[in-house]
């Protein structure tokens, strides 16, 4: 069963007694961000369920929020998600390349995990770095100006850190 800690929960409560009475809703998005870094980095429906009820609302609510945004994910990623930019700007600076080139690096297509675990290749809509394109985010942190050798670099250093 899906239960956040006795910790958890108390930032639980403080985040929704940012919002009116009867308002509760509003805190779903941090709810999400919180209930996906808990419980192993994605969304599951029972974890989605959990996070209804205890805002009260109906699943179908938690789970039109999840699906539409890219920063939730719907199944198991890796330890590393390259979540490569594919809109306009990035994509006339090369984008499907570098998306092909990780693709072919890796040995995986989109919203596919490579085989130790480490690695999620996802495209997403814009990031809001439209003047750094091709770029992916990775984590908390942006890479920009993507190229097949800054790829190699990148795919390392995952590498490296995961040893």
């Amino acid at each position: 069963m899906v239960q956040f800690s006795e910790e958890k929960l108390n930032k639980v409560k403080e985040i929704i007694a940012r919002y009116p009475e009867g308002k509760q809703k509003s805190a779903l998005i941090p709810l999400l961000h919180l209930a996906q870094e808990e419980f192993g980095g994605w969304l599951s429906p029972e974890t989605m369920d959990y996070v209804a009820s205890l805002l009260q609302i109906t699943p179908i609510e938690v789970y039109e929020v999840a699906t539409f945004y890219s920063m939730f994910n719907m199944k198991p990623v890796g330890k590393y998600l390259f979540e490569v930019c594919q809109t306009g700007p990035c994509m006339l600076n090369g984008s499907d390349q570098i998306i092909d080139y990780i693709k072919s690096k890796l040995g995986i297509g989109v919203g596919e995990t490579t085989p130790d675990g480490l690695f999620t290749l996802k495209t997403v809509e814009c990031l809001g770095a439209c003047g750094y394109a091709p770029m992916m985010q990775l984590g908390k942190h942006y890479r920009e100006h993507l190229t097949p050798e800054k790829v190699d670099a990148i795919i390392a250093e995952c590498r490296a850190k995961a040893n």
